[in-house]
């Protein structure tokens, strides 16, 4: 059963705030299918307590189905802004939508819920942040505060991640928090692949941890760059040459080892080494023996993954990394 994702739309809902992030996951699940990934597509709801609703720049939006009686678990509800002038013509959401949103438990059931821009400030009203750090557009940070003083109103964040519950920033956050939930259910390489699509620059929020080097170094619009950081992500064992890496980008090596230090910042070899260390860091986590860690990442033994390992500064040894899991 594909991953049930239900917007709700009021009157003046910002067509940016729900359009962005519903088309990071169509074309996720067309990543989805074309890497033949065994984890769920999406499939795309919009619902209203109105049958029709006029969008922040006039777009009439019409046969829109009505808020569900229930939803099937795990899936994610997605609360968008409105304009400034609708939340000022019309600060509180109708009761209907109201009552139908306070009988949501985000973490019953695997029930998520995901809000953009001053989506934070409905999910308020509701009293679903009460008791949980939240974020929301800068203009709306003390609304938020105000509709929510049991919610820890937090600034300067993209967004937020509060158990099964995230609020996100302006607009175009939206988009980057598609992108962190997509990498979350599909993959890092879906995200990227997606944001590459999108001609976005793939970013995390501040309260993020840091970037896997499976997304790190891909914030470019390289066409070519991505073609073969795909290619490695995917297949990282396999034996990436700079030649077969220049190849594969159609271009030299020499082209290909500038190209990577312009947009990248990296060399196309220390490029590969950082996706066979996250590959085995993984590996290792998951419970696999060092040698069969070393050898899924493309390594040429132990000793190879160790020193590659201590070179990228990282703390204690894959032999711990491992005890650790256990």
């Amino acid at each position: 059963m594909p991953k049930q994702v239900v917007f709700v739309l009021q009157d003046d809902s910002l067509v940016l705030d729900w359009a962005g992030p519903a088309e990071a996951l169509r074309l996720a699940s067309l990543e989805i299918a074309a890497l033949k990934l065994a984890v769920q597509p999406f499939e795309l709801h919009f619902v209203s307590a109105s049958a029709e609703t006029t969008g922040s720049v006039g777009v009439q939006l019409q046969a829109l189905a009505p808020l569900p009686e229930a939803l099937p678990d795990g899936s994610w509800v997605v609360l968008v802004g409105r304009t400034s002038a609708a939340e000022q013509r019309q600060p509180r959401a109708s009761r209907a939508l109201l009552a139908w949103l306070a009988r949501l438990s985000p973490g019953r059931g695997g029930l998520r819920l995901v809000t953009v821009c001053s989506g934070a400030l409905l999910a308020a009203q509701a009293g679903l942040l009460d008791g949980r750090r939240a974020t929301t557009h800068h203009q709306h940070l003390d609304d938020l505060a105000r509709l929510a003083p049991r919610c820890s109103v937090l600034q300067d964040r993209v967004f937020v991640q509060d158990g099964e519950v995230f609020t996100s920033a302006g607009v175009t956050a939206g988009i980057d928090l598609a992108l962190h939930l997509i990498a979350g259910h599909a993959g890092e390489l879906v995200a990227a692949r997606v944001a590459e699509q999108m001609a976005v620059a793939l970013r995390r929020g501040p309260a993020d941890p840091e970037l896997s080097p499976l997304l790190a170094h891909r914030q470019h619009l390289s066409a070519r760059l991505h073609r073969v950081q795909d290619a490695v992500s995917t297949s990282p064992a396999e034996d990436w040459s700079l030649e077969r890496m220049a190849a594969l980008a159609a271009t030299t090596p020499r082209t290909l080892s500038r190209l990577f230090a312009e947009h990248a910042g990296v060399s196309p070899q220390a490029y590969v080494r950082g996706v066979r260390l996250a590959v085995a860091r993984r590996a290792l986590e998951a419970g696999a023996s060092v040698a069969v860690a070393s050898d899924a990442a493309g390594f040429s033994g132990e000793l190879q993954l160790r020193r590659a390992w201590a070179a990228a500064g990282w703390p204690g040894t894959p032999s711990a990394a491992r005890r650790g899991a256990g």
